[in-house]
């Protein structure tokens, strides 16, 4: 599975990370280099086809009022969108208004229940940020 889809300027800033993390190592790479092997930790032939990718994804289409189902934090819900915004291409932030509230807290001992939720998903519904077991915290249904 590859990593969350990053920005071109996220992967450009994990292409200069890397260049130095291999300097340091004594491996010595050009930025071109670089570029194209986070191009290929997200599955692309080359850096040209990645970030062209990049370009064309299309942003989820939420509105205000859109009647939307998901999960968050593991927990499936239906709600209403309240609000959206553009982060990056590909990327929107929502407002969502819980039917039911819904409780955030995997403890027996204690509760947190929340009834809004706000976060940011990409092109495929879900949020780059994970629970510790490996899911989306948030994901929106299409």
């Amino acid at each position: 599975m590859n990593p969350p889809f990053p920005t071109a300027q996220g992967a450009k800033d994990q292409a200069k990370r890397l260049r130095a993390k291999m300097t340091a190592k004594g491996q010595k790479i050009g930025h071109a280099k670089s570029l194209e092997l986070i191009a290929h930790r997200y599955g692309f032939r080359d850096w040209n086809a990645m970030s062209a990718a990049i370009a064309a994804a299309p942003a989820p289409s939420w509105a205000p009022g859109d009647r939307v189902t998901g999960k968050y934090l593991s927990q499936p819900f239906r709600a209403t969108v309240v609000d959206v915004a553009l982060v990056r291409p590909g990327w929107v932030r929502v407002g969502l208004d819980l039917d039911e509230a819904i409780d955030v807290v995997a403890f027996d001992s204690f509760s947190n229940h929340r009834s809004r939720i706000r976060g940011t998903v990409g092109p495929k519904g879900h949020s780059a940020e994970h629970t510790s077991d490996g899911h989306p915290q948030l994901q929106l249904d299409f």
